[in-house]
């Protein structure tokens, strides 16, 4: 990658980082105008409960003069009760209980109003100290923002040079990481399980023989065998894979041919392999990684797709490489994302760092077609 590439990504790293800025100072922004809106409709809300409040302290304490009155008025009732009619009694003791009632309602809705202007008076000073938070951090990312456009890109110049010379370590980091990576999920679907499917058979071997049942056991220990053969394929396709040194010594075309003969001999399946185009070494970053590409399709056909017949053509043009992988195998929708899909999701992974494309047409019951296309300049 030269210079002015890198220049091209960070400025393009920096353009997409001051859209990021100055879509959160927006957010920001709005924010701050809704708590504005709520702060302005809080404020309007706590006056008028205040205003309750004046108007239901004022009838108590109206009520509480007429409570006063109507008991004072019960106890001369009741110490002269015989000055009074039965009908004087009960209106003065229906009275003085109603005025009670009344003042204890007025009093319980007057505390109710009390803890409602409490609490609006404790909200408007959380939306407050909102407020000026959002004004301090819109200020603070108005100076990110003018660091990011001005000042930071100064840096570039020094950043492109120490950037040139980690460029080879942190690619050789990248590749060993992916190909531990690559390397685990091969041992992940393959092996591991296979092993795990063999104790699981051998254990059955054991019941069986125990239970006196000779032929059967006899049958399971073939199919034992089988899986034990198939694991020991899949560890020497692995290692195999880590690193196969025709690719180095013959380049593409011959190492496709001779691992399309093995696996298709190995699995029993009708492979046909076609080259078209300029017969030619390719960079090696291109040769491995066409290699892995045919590597996965054909085993994602084997192992998961049971088919029977699969075409591999791969055409090399001047300005582009493309492979097709075509099987006749039971096909899945590519709509519904499975689950530990790591082969596909690898093949994605490789073309996209070429600034590839890959296609992949598959219907359930019709086999599956995979597409890739690949930029290539032989400088």
């Amino acid at each position: 990658m030269t210079v002015k590439t890198k220049e091209k990504d960070l400025d393009y790293i920096l353009d997409e980082m001051v859209d990021v800025v100055e879509n959160s100072k927006d957010e920001i922004f709005h924010i701050s105008e809704e708590a504005r809106s709520e702060h302005e409709m809080l404020s309007r809300e706590l006056e008028e409960t205040r205003s309750q409040v004046i108007q239901y302290i004022e009838s108590g304490d109206q009520l509480e003069q007429n409570v006063a009155y109507s008991r004072r008025r019960l106890s001369e009732v009741s110490k002269y009760f015989d000055r009074y009619s039965e009908d004087e009694i009960r209106e003065v003791y229906e009275t003085t209980h109603a005025l009670q009632t009344k003042l204890a309602m007025v009093r319980q809705e007057e505390k109710r109003l009390r803890d409602k202007r409490d609490e609006l008076e404790r909200r408007l000073i959380s939306l407050h100290q909102t407020i000026e938070r959002a004004e301090g951090l819109a200020n603070k990312i108005s100076v990110i923002l003018t660091y990011i456009t001005d000042d930071f890109r100064q840096v570039n110049e020094l950043l492109n040079e120490a950037k040139e010379k980690q460029e080879f370590s942190l690619k050789i980091i990248e590749a060993q990481e992916e190909e531990r990576k690559r390397i685990s999920r091969e041992i992940h679907d393959g092996p591991a399980q296979m092993l795990a499917n063999i104790l699981l058979r051998s254990e059955l071997v054991d019941r069986t023989f125990r239970e006196g049942s000779t032929e059967e056991a006899l049958q399971e220990i073939k199919s034992v065998r089988r899986m034990v053969r198939s694991s020991l394929y899949e560890v020497r396709r692995i290692i195999y894979d880590l690193r196969p040194m025709a690719l180095d010594d013959l380049g593409l075309i011959p190492t496709i041919k001779k691992y399309v003969a093995t696996t298709a001999d190995y699995n029993n399946v009708k492979i046909d392999f076609q080259a078209i185009g300029e017969d030619k070494r390719l960079k090696q970053q291109y040769e491995i990684a066409f290699f892995r590409l045919v590597q996965e399709a054909l085993q994602n056909a084997i192992k998961h797709a049971n088919a029977t017949l699969i075409q591999v053509k791969i055409e090399i043009c001047s300005s582009n490489l493309t492979l097709v992988v075509k099987d006749n195998g039971q096909g899945f929708d590519p709509k519904i994302r499975r689950d530990k899909s790591f082969g596909i999701m690898g093949m994605r992974e490789r073309v996209e760092m070429f600034d590839g494309e890959i296609n992949i047409n598959s219907k359930i019951g019709s086999g599956t077609t995979i597409i890739v296309s690949v930029p290539y300049q032989n400088i």
